[in-house]
């Protein structure tokens, strides 16, 4: 018999459904697995007549899978480059219908000490109060940190208010010889870093 890890996705998620042509269907319509992963259950149950009961099973797959990858990412205990960031947040962030935004407080040597939601929104936006931030590095005596959010609309670019948010988080981190190592973006179609683009 063969094991899961040689199924396609189309088998995966005919196994999940109990139905064949409708995994082919889902897929169709979402064009890949994290296609699926990213549509609200409103739209999944509509699909191929999926019903309620085979899209929350669907999406709680889906949520046990990005939950693994998470803890996974988290379990990076040092990091060496903002890639590692990357890594250890998509999971967590890409599929979210919201805007989050996430602290990574580290060590002198870059060890992770905590990693912790600072906000949460809506679809365009989250408001991050950069004080808040400041003041659980210095509960922590941590002396670096990294700030990663997502955009929900796909698009990996800075907006006026996240460039704001960099400067005045950077400037109240120096105050209190914290060093602001990178704020990161998180998208569907890629990701967008301040220090690669020279603005910290």
């Amino acid at each position: 018999m063969r094991g899961v890890a040689s199924l396609t996705d189309e088998e995966l998620v005919a196994l999940l459904v109990e139905d064949e042509k409708m995994a082919h269907a889902l897929l169709e319509a979402c064009g890949s697995l994290a296609g699926v992963a990213r549509e609200e259950r409103a739209r999944l149950r509509m699909i191929g007549g999926m019903g309620a009961q085979r899209a929350r099973k669907l999406q709680v797959a889906i949520e046990l899978g990005r939950r693994v990858a998470a803890s996974e990412g988290g379990a990076r205990e040092v990091i060496s480059s903002s890639d590692d960031i990357v890594r250890m947040m998509r999971p967590r962030l890409e599929g979210l219908h919201h805007e989050e935004c996430w602290a990574i407080y580290l060590t002198t040597s870059n060890r992770v000490i905590e990693c912790q939601k600072v906000s949460q929104g809506g679809v365009q936006g989250t408001v991050v109060d950069y004080k808040l931030v400041v003041k659980r590095a210095l509960e922590l005596l941590s002396t670096r940190l990294v700030l990663v959010h997502n955009h929900p609309s796909g698009v990996a670019e800075a907006s006026e208010a996240d460039r704001r948010l960099t400067r005045q988080l950077k400037e109240a981190a120096a105050l209190f010889d914290i060093r602001f190592l990178d704020h990161l973006i998180i998208a569907r179609e890629g990701d967008y870093s301040f220090k690669r683009s020279g603005l910290l």
